[in-house]
């Protein structure tokens, strides 16, 4: 599919589901060709049949570092240009401290921080040439306090903020914003049936959000859409936490 120059052109890491899915869905609204990028092929492809035409994916295992130049080359040949990079793909690690391996902490480390930083990077080339773009990153509550069993989870994701920091004030001379995006409790069908099993925890989460409800994927995407456009073109290396009050809670 030919893009129209004119049009902006965004990627989304797993935005083939969940979180993803509806940030490509905002994009996509509001007439910005959308890029998915996942691992599963199915799944991809039907995400993209309900995005509409705006919409294309491509396949690739983020873990391997070594693709992702050419990847990101592909992209940019092909649609002439990226504007928006939302680093939003990563994976979960529910374990005590103790009983995470190394192998374990390397992967999630891999997954949600050094993937974030190889794609942006190779992103920030782009956006650099064009002289203009935006980068979002998309972190987690898990980094704004201490969260039992997720060590590695909350490692990445507080390295992924201290990131944006530091990409946002390297490439501001060049005119490429980077921001980020920390979700709070998200009602998504894995997280609504964990917090239903889980009357206690449900009660706890529940009890210090001060808006006294779940957020749902578009709250993410609203936010996401905000820092990736003209009307956040003064905003550059912020943490915008979504998350109804909790992490302010008491």
């Amino acid at each position: 599919m030919e893009v129209v120059k004119e049009r902006r052109v965004a990627i989304v890491t797993g935005g083939a589901s969940g979180l993803g899915y509806a940030i490509a869905q905002k994009f996509v609204k509001n007439e910005i060709f959308t890029v998915v990028i996942a691992t599963n092929e199915e799944k991809a492809k039907k995400a993209c049949e309900g995005l509409g035409p705006l919409s294309e994916y491509f396949i690739c295992d983020l873990g391997n570092l070594d693709q992702l130049p050419a990847l990101i080359e592909n992209i940019k040949t092909k649609y002439g240009r990226i504007d928006i990079l939302v680093n939003n793909a990563g994976i979960h690690l529910k374990k005590p401290m103790l009983e995470v391996t190394d192998e374990e902490f390397q992967r999630v480390i891999l997954i949600n921080q050094t993937v974030v930083f190889c794609l942006a990077r190779e992103v920030a080339r782009v956006m650099i040439n064009q002289t203009s773009g935006s980068i979002v990153n998309i972190s987690s509550m898990a980094s704004q306090y201490g969260i039992p069993l997720v060590i590695a989870y909350t490692a990445a994701k507080s390295a992924v903020e201290g990131m944006t920091r530091a990409m946002a004030v390297e490439l501001s001379p060049f005119n490429v914003r980077v921001n980020c995006v920390a979700p709070g409790f998200i009602k998504t069908n894995m997280s609504a049936s964990a917090l239903d099993s889980d009357p206690v925890r449900k009660q706890k989460v529940m009890s210090r959000t001060p808006m006294g409800k779940l957020g749902v994927p578009e709250d993410v995407a609203k936010a996401v859409y905000f820092l990736s456009s003209d009307e956040a073109e003064f905003i550059t290396g912020t943490v915008l936490c979504v998350d109804g009050g909790n992490s302010i809670g008491f």
